[in-house]
């Protein structure tokens, strides 16, 4: 039988994608603008069909033609449009050329016509003046045929196995005359820190991780959390393809190199405590993580994103803690530099998060998720460490899709 299949707009490197695979959906499209994202969603989805373009320059038809779809039933859309022209006073939000962006989502889910759609986004969408957006938006996906499951949810990614206090909004359409699901009922069992990280050895005592991001290295793992992201034990919620990889590889943990005055600032910084020159946050081992963001882009002064200090170590973060922290598994790969990689957590869902709202949509249908037997190799590393003018080329999209910021990194290749 085969599994229900999805599409990813605005995709990045792939949380719900990745959170829906684990569901028992197959992503059989993702739509990214930046290459650099693509590139990374590619080399973790090898069988998606990565499609790096804006959705302003995409029909539904395009999408299906290009993924190799023909007239395939598409089970669910799924996207996180950027927002952001709440300001205009007098303007209905969807008129705004700043909201495009969302309405060529409404159009996409228009045309592809899949039996749910899910929209993501920031929970300030739910106050004050913003809330007017969603009312158009649920409007606009009325008038495209969807019954949007109201009231709409905030849902944090603490209450479904995320070790992080994460709150973030769905919407989720129906199309009509199908059976509406229900929303994630929150579980009671919280994840620390300590679960999540405390296993992992430290990237400061690698001499190799100032030049690349990738270390062999044997290490002990206890926590279940831990162990299922190793791939050590079996998830039985997991329905995703296993990932051919190497797990005494510690990947993604470049070390970042901080003043002695910051070291001794964070040393002095109590767990859960902020440090008042940073504003860092210090974790505590048994509490959660802080919201990890995205920073800025290159076009907003490419500002890192602000990634909390360790709870043992003098230093903040790596992008391989802040991905078990966002609940990737140790296969997932982001970029190889620091700035991508917190960049392309930064901005994806917890792929637990998606996973318990897809789990949802199949109940609805009455499926029951199979797990499937076959292995995939991930991409070509390189796919992890372009820049922009070897990833658009890589594309054949043009390099000034995206504002420009060179980082130069080696890359050591996994064996």
């Amino acid at each position: 039988m085969s599994r229900p299949i999805g599409i990813d707009l605005f995709a990045g490197a792939g949380g719900m994608s990745l959170g829906f695979e684990q569901a028992g959906f197959d992503i059989v499209a993702a739509v990214e603008i930046d290459p650099i994202h693509c590139a990374t969603h590619e080399y973790n989805f090898p069988d998606t069909t990565t499609i790096c373009a804006s959705v302003i320059d995409l029909t539904g038809a395009e999408i299906r033609r290009r993924a190799k779809l023909g007239n395939k039933d598409i089970d669910v859309v799924v996207g996180g449009a950027p927002c952001q022209g709440f300001s205009l006073m007098g303007k209905r939000a969807f008129e705004d050329p700043r909201n495009q962006l969302v309405f060529h989502y409404v159009r996409i889910v228009q045309e592809l016509n899949p039996k749910y759609c899910v929209f993501e986004n920031v929970r300030g969408l739910t106050l004050g003046k913003h809330a007017q957006f969603l009312e158009e938006l649920i409007v606009a996906l009325g008038a495209a045929g969807y019954n949007v499951l109201t009231p709409y949810q905030v849902l944090n990614a603490a209450d479904y196995g995320v070790p992080q206090d994460r709150r973030r909004l769905f919407l989720v359409g129906t199309r009509n005359g199908l059976q509406s699901p229900d929303y994630p009922v929150p579980s009671n069992q919280r994840i620390s820190v300590e679960e999540a990280i405390g296993d992992l050895p430290n990237a400061d005592s690698f001499e190799q991780l100032n030049l690349g991001d990738v270390v062999p290295v044997k290490w002990q793992t206890t926590s279940t959390y831990g162990r299922k992201l190793r791939g050590f034990d079996r998830d039985p919620d997991d329905y995703s393809y296993c990932r051919n990889f190497d797990p005494d590889l510690l990947t993604c943990s470049v070390r970042t190199q901080h003043t002695q005055s910051s070291q001794t600032r964070f040393a002095s910084t109590p767990q859960g405590k902020t440090d008042p020159i940073s504003r860092f946050r210090r974790l505590e081992p048994t509490g959660l993580c802080n919201t990890l963001r995205a920073g800025t882009d290159s076009a907003r002064g490419a500002h890192t994103s602000p990634r909390p200090i360790h709870p043992l170590f003098a230093r903040v973060i790596t992008v391989r803690e802040a991905a078990r922290l966002h609940s990737y598994p140790d296969w997932f790969r982001l970029h190889a530099t620091k700035w991508h990689g917190c960049r392309q957590i930064g901005n994806s869902v917890p792929p637990l998060l998606a996973r318990a709202l897809a789990r949802e949509l199949l109940k609805a249908q009455g499926i029951k998720p199979s797990k499937p037997k076959k292995m995939l190799d991930r991409g070509d590393d390189r796919l992890l460490s372009f820049d922009m003018g070897s990833a658009s080329k890589y594309f054949q999209v043009s390099r000034n899709t995206i504002a420009q910021r060179s980082r130069k990194i080696t890359i050591i290749v996994e064996s």
